[in-house]
């Protein structure tokens, strides 16, 4: 009698006095006239180029699916946990809300609450109206009259539907479609008992229950909704038992979140700067170029190659490594403090014909440093800037036989400013050289004498531009041996010009962007430029391929096997502060590059060769593991050839000894026209003498 008593006062505190109506006075409740074509935030997902779905963009993961498509299995657990009653009331679970004032107050305490499924959308879709953390009766008396309004408007599949792409599940999921895929990897369409229970637990407490953090505590919720399901008589006890052992089988991941999160972070920028907030809400499906296994490959290969330099396995490493960093590391940085620096890296491949991103690694973490280095660093790229050199050189019609002499040099500079003089990183001199040797050795000396002599500062700040390269260039001597800053991101993708023989493809990310609907609502166009006809461009590709097969890069890649036709370039800056190696197959470019974000040297020693070159050999085997070897780039049919003496760079003679004979491919008109005077009955000098060919 003393409970139905208070439970009578309770009830009467609600509405006496016209509580009812107060609560809604003014503007205080919501209108629900437009709920009928109500439209919830959907997260935008973002999707690789086969269709594996990458991550979300937005703050509630969120895909809306009709309540006739959801497994049965979904209802039933949520009604017998949440509302038993919810098809039998009008909004209002008149004998919940007794039995939770009477059990209340036996606990001496707010232990019960009796929000029907209704109520609790009411909650769910005006949280500025109806705040249901806020416990007074106020708010509880608007939640319901909100409730008993949408019951009127709205049939109960209409409310249930609502409510259960509403509800949030945990793990930045809202809605049971988005909760299934996060937790099961599977649609809520094809959830079974088990995982439906699973769901049906984490309202109470989505933290709490989270089965990826409190599997014990979630399983054993779970089967208390099971004991609910079988309680309501949906199936009997031995059912009931054998989905109480069902083994809470979550997937390894449900999306690829972790992967590719610089690349994920630049597509974002793009899409924001384009669809402003509509990205995070409207549930956009945006395909993008990103391989997955291509991603995943570049980021083993680039961790792998710089914990090894950090363990010592390329020499004594003095600086703060990556594992010290993580466990030194502090949440804060003291104002005006630099955060402590690691060695840093990037990679980044391209699909040559498309200009298709195909993996992107823009640091070694993420949540550390959003600063992406493919897209954002400039940074001076050393030796990989000469094919720009070589390539201007070729244009003005200097052959690759053509021969200069590897010497100490000093350029005048300004007036009160000292000579510059360059050195080679051996710090030896060869003497004399042909271009191609010169090139596919990195000779700094010869790169800087062919700019200043032969070309011109001008004509490679062009040839740079043709390339891709937007990033300023001055006119100073030392930017044939890559002085001026660039942007990584150029840099790599100007390379795609020797890939695709003269044709250069620009980094493109996004494939396109679909409504929910599936109408299309962007698609970026592929972008092709004529840089060099094929001609001219495979004679400074060809260069290219000897850096592996004999030049800077032959131990990092051939001597490790690999033998799919490529081509690349090493670089290294001053000191060793840069170190590069940018690759290339007739189908793929992958540049790498490693370094401190504050430029310092990196280590003794530090080639692009020998530290960054080994990380593109390990993703690119990795890579060719899964796709057929493409065939070698054909020579084009405007070339001729000739067969000349290395040392001279004239036609061989029968006195021309055999291993300074070489056949050599020339854009036709820039042959040599006379014979070796060295090696001849008639030469000149002696059998040392070496003779300029400047007949160009």
């Amino acid at each position: 009698m003393v409970i139905a008593v208070l439970s009578l006062g309770v009830f009467g505190m609600a509405f006496a006095g016209g509580a009812w109506f107060r609560a809604c006075a003014g503007s205080r409740c919501p209108s629900i006239e437009g709920l009928e074509g109500y439209d919830p935030d959907q997260a935008s997902k973002v999707f690789a180029a086969d269709g594996r779905l990458i991550t979300d963009l937005g703050l509630e993961r969120r895909t809306v699916v009709p309540l006739g498509e959801m497994s049965p299995a979904i209802i039933a657990a949520f009604l017998s946990t949440e509302d038993k009653r919810f098809y039998q009331h009008n909004g209002i679970d008149w004998i919940r809300f007794i039995g939770a004032i009477k059990n209340n107050i036996l606990a001496g305490s707010v232990r019960e609450g009796f929000s029907s499924i209704t109520m609790q959308l009411a909650g769910n879709l005006f949280p500025e109206d109806i705040n249901r953390r806020d416990r007074s009766l106020k708010r509880k008396v608007r939640e319901m009259r909100v409730a008993r309004q949408i019951e009127k408007k709205y049939s109960k599949d209409k409310i249930l539907e609502l409510y259960l792409n509403q509800i949030n599940l945990g793990n930045r999921a809202y809605g049971v479609e988005a909760a299934s895929q996060r937790y099961f990897g599977k649609s809520v369409r094809n959830v079974n008992v088990a995982d439906a229970a699973m769901l049906a637990a984490l309202p109470k407490a989505p933290t709490r229950y989270n089965p990826r953090r409190n599997p014990r505590r979630a399983v054993l919720r779970r089967n208390s909704i099971i004991n609910a399901m079988r309680d309501d008589g949906l199936f009997d006890a031995a059912e009931a038992e054998r989905w109480k052992a069902y083994p809470l089988l979550l997937s390894s991941r449900s999306d690829y979140s972790g992967v590719a999160e610089y690349f994920v972070e630049y597509v974002r920028q793009q899409l924001d700067a384009r669809f402003g907030s509509d990205l995070y809400s409207d549930g956009y499906r945006i395909y993008t170029t990103l391989d997955l296994d291509m991603q995943q490959a570049a980021e083993r290969a680039l961790e792998a190659q710089l914990l090894a330099i950090e363990d010592g396995d390329y020499g004594e490493f003095t600086h703060l490594t990556y594992r010290e960093y993580l466990e030194e590391r502090t949440d804060t940085v003291a104002a005006g403090e630099e955060a402590p620096q690691y060695l840093q890296g990037l990679m980044l491949s391209i699909d040559a014909a498309t200009g298709y991103i195909r993996a992107m690694v823009g640091g070694r973490d993420f949540e550390d440093s959003k600063f992406n280095r493919v897209t954002q660093a400039r940074r001076q790229p050393g030796s990989t800037f000469k094919p720009f050199v070589y390539s201007a050189a070729i244009r003005a019609g200097i052959p690759l036989s053509y021969i200069m002499v590897d010497e100490p040099i000093s350029v005048e500079m300004n007036i009160g400013e000292p000579p510059w003089e360059p050195k080679n990183f051996s710090l030896r001199y060869a003497g004399p050289m042909t271009l191609r040797r010169a090139l596919f050795t990195s000779d700094n000396i010869i790169a800087v004498r062919l700019g200043l002599e032969e070309v011109g500062e001008q004509a490679v700040i062009s040839e740079a531009v043709k390339f891709g390269i937007t990033t300023p260039i001055p006119p100073y001597p030392s930017i044939f041996i890559g002085s001026a800053d660039v942007l990584p991101i150029q840099l790599i993708g100007a390379y795609t010009t020797f890939a695709n023989m003269g044709v250069r493809t620009t980094p493109i990310g996004i494939l396109r962007v679909e409504d929910r609907d599936g109408r299309i609502l962007w698609q970026p166009e592929i972008r092709r430029e004529v840089v060099a006809d094929s001609a001219h461009t495979w004679l400074v590709l060809d260069v290219l391929r000897d850096v592996i097969r004999r030049g800077t890069g032959y131990r990092a890649v051939r001597a490790k096997g690999f033998d799919i036709p490529a081509g690349g370039k090493t670089g290294t800056t001053n000191d060793g502060y840069d170190v590069w190696f940018i690759g290339f197959t007739p189908d793929v470019v992958t540049g790498v590059w490693m370094g401190f974000d504050q430029p310092k040297r990196i280590m003794n020693r530090a080639t692009g060769g020998r530290l960054a070159a080994p990380a593109w050999t390990t993703m690119m085997k990795e890579v060719y593991e899964r796709r057929p070897a493409p065939k070698a780039w054909p020579r084009p049919s405007g070339l001729t050839f000739q067969e000349i003496d290395v040392s001279t760079g004239y036609i061989v003679t029968s006195f021309c000894p055999t291993d300074l004979r070489t056949i050599e491919s020339y854009l036709p008109g820039t042959e040599p026209d006379q014979f070796c005077p060295v090696h001849s009955p008639f030469r000149i000098g002696g059998s040392n003498s070496s003779v300029s060919n400047s007949d160009h």
